[in-house]
């Protein structure tokens, strides 16, 4: 009995850490093609939430204002922020400051498309942090002409300014490359990102009229993070999130340990809550045989990397005793694994600064085990990630 309970888990760890190498070789027999349908300047919903700081958000407003694609409105909301010195003042800008403080981002992006000037084709979502390249709009929208109608844009770091926030730029690039291009490249659907992504007008205004946004608006921070239940939306609906690789969109990344710890306790909790709804794709997915869902499913079920990594250690040597041959399966798989990653950082043609972090990764990998422990009570130990970069993008473009 033993022997099988050991082997079955064994089969699936080993599953999971060869999963990330089959999807880069399938990827290999794939070149993306992007056919226009149309010929459409789209008109797109820029909502940036903001919480607690307004000013962090003036580089993102302005790289905005600046982008090569002019058919575009921008709605700040400055919730629980001061805007007594903001001073950017456009046509193509709206400043919402709700009374009272809504507190939840789900809340105040709510209250931007309530409060819209106009009915947009899409709206696209951003974090007050982010800073766009001027090519963003332009990009996404070669994606919405080709017909899409959920469009993920390539996040990458504002700021590699300490080993940490390289390690965590480094752990983006690696799920860029794995969890988004490369499912779409092959068929089905990018994991959204949480911001940078664009959802056509009326399909987004059906998320925040679903039943899961509107429960979670009075669960506050035990709420399913917003990005999962986006896309869990549109799976169910068989749509298929596309993924911009050239719509950069400048994200930053935690710059200390403990930033870490608060940010990843977050994360965890959300990806546990979202087990249930993958099991549900995959269901999904085999009983209408629908490619984009079963393996969209099982992308989002597979465990974070350092739990992965560490439970299959924990089974690598226990098989020592119990089942030798399939012990030394599962140190193959873990070195398939951890080859797999440097070969995506490869790949993705990573800066320096990510590959001298490799030295921070046994911390950052501690930071998110001991997040683990904040996952028991989310109202008390859930904390707004403090943002302090203030980067013009045109300096970000120069250092990229």
């Amino acid at each position: 009995m033993i022997y099988a309970i050991y082997t079955i888990l064994s089969g699936l760890f080993i599953f999971f850490l060869v999963f990330p190498f089959w999807k880069v070789v399938c990827s290999s027999f794939f070149k993306e093609k992007i056919n226009p349908k149309t010929n459409k300047t789209f008109d797109y919903a820029n909502i940036i939430t903001a919480y607690g700081n307004v000013d962090i958000a003036k580089p993102l407003v302005m790289s905005l204002l600046h982008q090569t694609h002019k058919n575009h409105h921008i709605y700040l909301v400055a919730d629980n922020c001061d805007i007594d010195n903001w001073d950017i003042q456009h046509e193509q800008l709206t400043l919402l400051h709700p009374q009272p403080s809504l507190n939840l981002k789900a809340k105040s992006i709510i209250h931007a498309v309530e409060n819209a000037k106009r009915q947009h084709d899409y709206v696209i979502i951003f974090d007050a942090d982010n800073v766009a390249h001027p090519n963003f709009l332009e990009e996404i929208n070669c994606y919405a002409n080709a017909g899409h109608r959920a469009i993920q844009g390539q996040r990458t770091a504002k700021n590699l300014d300490t080993k940490i926030a390289a390690a965590d730029a480094l752990g983006e690039f690696y799920k860029n490359y794995v969890e988004r291009y490369i499912p779409y490249l092959i068929g089905s659907s990018s994991v959204i990102s949480g911001s940078g992504m664009a959802v056509e007008w009326h399909l987004y205004k059906a998320y925040l009229d679903s039943p899961e946004i509107q429960k979670g608006k009075e669960l506050w921070k035990k709420m399913l993070q917003e990005d999962k239940i986006l896309q869990n939306f549109l799976l169910r609906r068989k749509e298929r999130i596309a993924y911009a690789w050239n719509a950069i969109v400048y994200d930053e990344k935690v710059s200390t340990a403990e930033a870490v710890e608060t940010q990843r306790s977050r994360w965890l909790y959300s990806y546990f809550q979202n087990f249930p709804n993958a099991l549900g794709l995959i269901f999904r997915g085999l009983t209408n045989f629908n490619w984009n869902q079963i393996l969209f499913g099982i992308i989002t079920i597979a465990p974070p990397l350092f739990i992965l990594l560490g439970l299959s250690g924990i089974m690598m040597l226990l098989g020592i005793f119990i089942a030798p041959i399939v012990a030394l399966t599962l140190a193959i798989a873990i070195a398939i694994f951890t080859s797999n990653i440097f070969l995506v950082l490869y790949l993705s043609k990573v800066p320096p600064a990510v590959w001298q972090s490799l030295a921070s990764i046994p911390l950052f990998i501690w930071k998110q085990a001991t997040a683990l422990l904040k996952m028991s009570n989310p109202n008390k130990n859930f904390k707004h990630t403090e943002h302090k970069h203030k980067v013009d993008v045109e300096e970000l473009i120069k250092r990229n």
